[in-house]
């Protein structure tokens, strides 16, 4: 997979094809020329994409859904929550692990892109900011936390995969994630987008819902058409491969400066942190039928909120009372410079969800 090769694989797989990273990843891999193939559960189809339909936690199921597929460079994007990390580690290290034993008998695969996130530097739910964190911004050679992960269980399977089948790897350790997806609700600009346009539809001030930390402290994020450019970009550079990286923008901003943007593009007065946290999953409680109303007024694409916002997701991100900064020297320095604007990403995309009647 030589970055100097005039032909380039035939085939990709991206697991996890529905969500936000997962189309990103499918949209540039169709541009690139590549014959892409898009696993999700549910098959909802993605354009210029084959469709595999299949359950990650079917082990059966997923030999015969992926039979005939025999893809070079596998992009895996996809991750489910369970009650417990005990879960979190049965069900999301067991899908790596089956989705590779899977595509083992051909032995196409060259590269495996693996998505995970700073929780690997920040720990899992249950120990989520305990114990002794490494100090910002986080580094690639961080040793693990002395607690159970589902993405160290994850980077393991795919470390046995690869030693068991020869091919390459890179993982990609991304922060919270701007993009575009439909039917995708973990995604801090379409539930921000939603949140505010029920602002705007009830008359109610644009409140900033997480900590003050998270106010007041330099954080940075991830957009998701950078961290499909970095996963391509490993699969195809030997710098890349067989390394983990860090993923985030390359700029840094506070809330209390993004927030009063948001607010006039919007067009809503806006509150930013005062005394304590007043989360989006209690001030958005029982608004969809709110948001059903609001869609049949302005002929929005989705009436069911919890397919467009996903409160708890981005309380947990601006809820945390700790700074999280990422380095990006590692990837810069083995060659992937690339950037993004923050601000201009976010209103690039709410832009997108306005016009494509995700929101009024």
């Amino acid at each position: 997979m030589s970055e100097s090769s005039t032909t380039p694989p035939r085939r990709a797989l991206v697991v996890g094809v529905t969500g936000i990273v997962g189309q990103a990843v499918a949209r540039r891999l169709v541009e690139e020329g590549w014959e892409t193939y898009g696993l999700s559960r549910s098959g909802t189809p993605q354009p210029d994409v084959h469709t595999v339909r299949a359950d990650l936690a079917d082990p059966a199921g997923l030999a015969t859904a992926l039979a005939d597929v025999a893809p070079q460079l596998v992009a895996f994007t996809a991750w489910t929550r369970m009650d417990t990390e005990a879960e979190n580690i049965r069900v999301n290290g067991g899908a790596v692990r089956d989705l590779l034993a899977a595509l083992s008998p051909a032995g196409s695969v060259e590269h495996v892109a693996l998505m995970t996130g700073l929780k690997h530097y920040l720990g899992p739910f249950e120990a989520y900011g305990q114990g002794d964190m490494p100090d910002t911004p986080f580094h690639e050679d961080e040793e693990r936390l002395p607690y159970p992960n589902f993405y160290y269980a994850q980077e393991d399977e795919l470390f046995a995969a690869a030693a068991r089948d020869g091919f390459t790897w890179s993982v990609h350790r991304s922060h919270t994630v701007f993009g575009f997806a439909t039917g995708n609700a973990m995604n801090m600009v379409a539930t921000l987008c939603a949140y505010a346009s029920i602002c705007q539809d009830q008359g109610l001030p644009f409140v900033f819902p997480g900590s003050e930390t998270q106010w007041n402290s330099l954080t940075d994020v991830t957009d998701a058409d950078l961290l499909a450019e970095q996963m391509l970009w490993a699969a195809r550079t030997p710098a890349g491969r067989n390394e983990a990286f860090n993923t985030a923008n390359g700029d840094v901003f506070r809330w209390r400066w993004l927030w009063p943007q948001i607010a006039a593009w919007f067009g809503l007065e806006w509150e930013g942190y005062a005394d304590a946290p007043r989360p989006l999953e209690t001030a958005m409680s029982g608004m969809e039928p709110v948001w059903r109303d609001l869609a049949h007024r302005h002929g929005l694409v989705e009436p069911d909120l919890a397919r467009v916002a996903s409160w708890w997701h981005t309380d947990a991100d601006l809820g945390r009372d700790m700074e999280v900064v990422t380095d990006m020297n590692k990837s810069r320095t083995a060659g992937f410079s690339a950037t993004r604007d923050t601000r201009a990403t976010f209103f690039a995309y709410a832009e997108q969800y306005r016009s494509a009647r995700v929101i009024p």
